[in-house]
């Protein structure tokens, strides 16, 4: 049972009522995914006689102290995230946002569309991360559990079998194989009929050969299955995605409440990135359907299928963390656009009266906070922190009714009128 935080005194039950209310509900800003907070609730209600609680209240798993770059990473992180999904609809629920990492859509709706476009939001949202290279491994319960039934699995064996399938992706086949025969008790025929299909992957082709298999076909789950998957290439065709999506038979998600469609993003790594431990992190986004779970505490018993997914923001947050040491990469902990800076004493007064200017207008500014700061000491400090422009004023500009604008990248200083310098570093902001 995971460990639970509050919801701002709200109960679970709570928060499930906002997944039952219809047609659709998008949920942006959790603490735990939904597979959690269902295991939390279902533990509630399977012990219902139990005197004293087994919540415990503590700091959310994954939580730690950051520094102000970290900071920097992870906000961007988030809002990456956020603005994706809520450029696709997304509605808030009103629990705390810490993680903003989950997107569900519950309602009954036309097959595969909104499945279709919950791996379209993976897509954008690791596309707009610019994590590199990366693949979304797409298969479906019902193929599972159709192809274990024709290779010989008993239905109880269902569940140990595909948690075996699951670890395909750190290691091998063989390893796997004997995992299900020694110590699983599958027959090493059974296993050798499972080894012909989870060792398969691909695209539509792949596809088109399993409806024409011979074996896989008898099984009415199984059809239904790839029926759906037919009908959610076709949608991500139209999405032009499909060739960021891998038809993959070992994707099992060990996870019961899924009912249909599973998936999972994955890095591409090179061959040099793959002897790197830390960034062989796993997935960074999964999801699936799961149509039988919310209507479990419907007191009417009605049936609300769900899709979601959920974006693995902290192995996401340290493959950046490491992607900034390995290349000594400089993260800017402040967003100011603007310094104000003087070469003379007693000017403390005019820069302040500056600075003032600019804030008024929405501009980012600072100064130092001393009364006669060197002018090298101000711009080697617009130098560390990644300012883009100064403005400097003296008795001179002071005398001409202008103020000096400079390039920190560039070095090069041009004289604006004052009454003209809003609109000029604007200009250059938006251009930039």
């Amino acid at each position: 049972m995971p460990q639970l935080g509050l919801l701002h005194g709200r109960s679970w039950a709570a928060l499930l009522r906002q997944l039952l209310r219809p047609p659709r509900v998008v949920c942006i800003g959790a603490v735990y995914s939904h597979s959690q907070v269902v295991e939390a609730v279902l533990t509630s209600q399977l012990k219902p006689h139990q005197e004293k609680s087994n919540f415990i209240i503590k700091t959310p798993k994954g939580t730690r102290d950051l520094s102000p770059q970290q900071m920097v990473v992870r906000e961007k992180i988030l809002d990456v995230i956020v603005s994706c999904f809520k450029r696709h609809g997304a509605k808030g629920l009103d629990t705390p946002a810490f993680e903003l990492k989950d997107f569900d859509i519950a309602g009954e709706f036309d097959p595969m569309i909104p499945d279709a476009e919950c791996l379209k939001i993976i897509c954008e949202i690791l596309s707009g991360l610019q994590l590199g290279d990366f693949l979304i491994k797409v298969n479906d319960r019902r193929i599972l559990d159709g192809m274990f039934a024709i290779c010989g699995v008993p239905e109880s064996k269902f569940h140990t079998v595909c948690s075996s399938i699951d670890k395909l992706d750190k290691i091998s086949w063989k390893d796997v194989r004997h995992e299900m025969v020694a110590k699983k008790g599958v027959a090493p025929e059974v296993a050798d009929r499972i080894g012909d299909y989870v060792q398969c992957h691909g695209g539509l082709s792949l596809l088109e050969q399993m409806f024409q298999d011979p074996r896989l076909t008898q099984s009415k789950q199984a059809l239904e299955g790839l029926g759906d998957l037919k009908l959610l290439f076709e949608y991500l065709t139209l999405f032009g995605i499909a060739e960021k999506i891998s038809f993959d038979l070992s994707l099992a998600r060990g996870l019961d409440y899924y009912t249909g469609v599973i998936y999972e993003a994955v890095l591409v790594q090179t061959p040099a990135q793959a002897e790197d431990d830390l960034l062989n992190v796993g997935s960074v986004a999964a999801g699936g359907r799961y149509d039988g779970l919310v209507g479990m505490f419907n007191p009417k018993g009605h049936k609300v299928p769900c899709v979601g997914l959920s974006i693995g923001v902290e192995r996401i947050f340290s493959i950046l963390e490491q992607r900034m040491k390995t290349f000594g990469e400089k993260i800017r902990t402040t967003e100011t656009q603007v310094f104000v800076a003087t070469p003379q004493k007693n000017f403390l007064r005019e820069r302040l009266k500056l600075i003032a200017e600019l804030w008024d207008a929405g501009i980012k500014a600072e100064l130092l906070y001393k009364n006669n700061p060197k002018l090298l000491t101000q711009l080697h400090y617009c130098e560390n922190m990644g300012i883009p422009l100064v403005v400097i004023i003296g008795e001179q500009e002071l005398k001409e009714g202008v103020i000096k604008l400079r390039s920190v990248a560039s070095r090069e200083e041009v004289a604006i009128k004052r009454e003209n310098l809003v609109a000029e570093i604007q200009k250059r902001l938006f251009e930039s």
